[in-house]
């Protein structure tokens, strides 16, 4: 009887391991829209070759734009309402604000391009961008405007990239005219970033 119950033991601990083994990390939202897709039809959204260097590869494609596009957007505009809570400066939470009004703005344009055109967006921040939300959210005064205003810097940077890689290479016009509309938008903020952040840092 002892041996078994052992035999049993071992059977359920095998099996119980197997099933970790074959749980995959779960998705986050963005992983999660760029599955949708891939496996769905986006015969009009195929790669295409691109001279950039935003990523690691060198390939390019309308869907894929949309979804990081989404990502950044919506955590421009987490990140803004926490600025208006969280900063010190007054134009640091006047900064935040814009981001909150005018990411806002381009996210309604891009779901609604994206239904139109049957790419799945991600409906929060992926989880590389949580981690900076998280991280923001539990900084106040004058290290939180500092730290902020330096990731509003750098990302814009990023996501103004992302923008010019879509107007050059997308092979969808409404897609190629939306980034085109959009990158004055960005090029101001990052402008605006960069007076902010030379600014602070004198008053460090």
């Amino acid at each position: 009887m002892k041996q078994l119950s052992y035999l049993i033991a071992i059977t359920m601990l095998a099996w119980s391991m197997q099933a970790c083994n074959n749980n995959p990390k779960s998705k986050d939202s963005v992983e999660m829209a760029e599955d949708a897709n891939s496996n769905g039809d986006t015969s009009a959204f195929r790669t295409v070759p691109d001279m950039g260097i935003m990523d690691e590869d060198t390939s390019y494609d309308d869907a894929g734009f949309a979804v990081k596009a989404a990502d950044a957007g919506l955590t421009e505009v987490q990140l803004g309402k926490i600025a208006l809570t969280n900063a010190m400066d007054q134009t640091v939470k006047d900064f935040g604000q814009m981001m909150v009004d005018d990411h806002t703005k381009a996210n309604n344009e891009l779901m609604a391009l994206a239904k139109k055109k049957d790419i799945v967006l991600p409906s929060v921040p992926g989880e590389d961008h949580v981690k900076h939300i998280r991280d923001l959210n539990d900084k106040k005064g004058k290290d939180f405007d500092n730290d902020y205003i330096d990731m509003m810097v750098k990302d814009h940077k990023d996501v103004i990239s992302l923008f010019e890689r879509a107007e050059k290479n997308a092979t969808d016009a409404d897609i190629k005219a939306f980034a085109t509309k959009t990158l004055p938008v960005l090029r101001k903020h990052l402008a605006t970033s960069e007076s902010l952040k030379k600014t602070l840092d004198e008053k460090k």
